[in-house]
């Protein structure tokens, strides 16, 4: 089965299901669907940021402070956390990430899905997948804030890392 082809939970504005299809026709049809968004922080509390490669559905080649994807059809968000954390950063056992909030992503332009947001501790080494991760590194958060005018952002990650800073300064 090819990623175009998992089955994915369409919903609502209230984030109720509406139907189940393909993640091929979801993003061709600019569906809403579930998404999950893990801040890894490594056992320094620095945070894993990595560029996704060029052959990403959505976004290629652009740099992210998230690891994540979509929640299967059926899938509850806390598993999908846990699971596509544990696929990107290559490890098993992470203790199952903390969740923060929930927001409604909506570029405007037929990009829309309900974004959960969580945070992880991984203490262990990671070995990313080569065909998510183009690179890697853990950056402590002050050089993030940097590379936020320098480099290329996936706009969902954006926008759930100021809600992350809104939520924790405000």
């Amino acid at each position: 089965m090819t990623p175009a082809d998992e089955i994915l939970d369409v919903v609502d504005e209230h984030d109720r299901v509406i139907g189940q299809l393909p993640r091929g026709e979801v993003y061709a049809d600019g569906l809403r669907h579930r998404c999950v968004f893990v801040l890894a922080r490594d056992a320094e509390g620095r945070i894993f940021v990595h560029r996704r490669t060029a052959t990403k559905i959505v976004y290629p080649s652009l740099h992210d402070m998230f690891v994540g994807g979509v929640v299967g059809a059926g899938e509850a968000y806390d598993d999908a956390a846990l699971r596509e954390a544990e696929e990107e950063l290559g490890v098993s056992g992470l203790p199952r990430p903390e969740f923060l909030f929930k927001f409604l992503y909506d570029d405007g332009a037929g990009h829309s899905w309900w974004s959960a947001v969580y945070e992880v501790r991984c203490a262990v080494p990671v070995h990313p997948q080569e065909e998510e991760v183009a690179w890697h590194a853990f950056l402590p958060e002050e050089e993030l804030e940097r590379r936020l005018g320098e480099w290329e952002w996936v706009p969902d990650g954006v926008a759930a890392y100021r809600l992350l800073r809104e939520r924790r300064t405000g």
